[in-house]
């Protein structure tokens, strides 16, 4: 059975959890989120056929995505 899917809402603050997303991340990627975790949700990203990632828009203007419990409210 499916279960409902809360999606945080498009143009929302976050703030990515570092300790999260070490493990998968170019070291660039880590630096600019040490220097500033916080994004904005630009829109979403089927992750692997049952789950959704957020794409966030990040203190560079670059794009990444995270999956949901990688980040918190901002």
């Amino acid at each position: 059975m499916s279960q409902a899917v809360t999606l945080k809402r498009i143009g929302s603050m976050v703030k990515v959890e570092l300790d999260q997303v070490r493990d998968r991340i170019p070291q660039a990627l880590t630096r600019l989120l040490r220097a500033n975790p916080r994004g904005k949700i630009t829109g979403y990203k089927m992750t692997d056929g049952t789950g959704i990632g957020l794409v966030l828009e990040l203190s560079d203007g670059s794009t990444s995505w995270f999956f949901d419990n990688e980040i918190s409210k901002a």
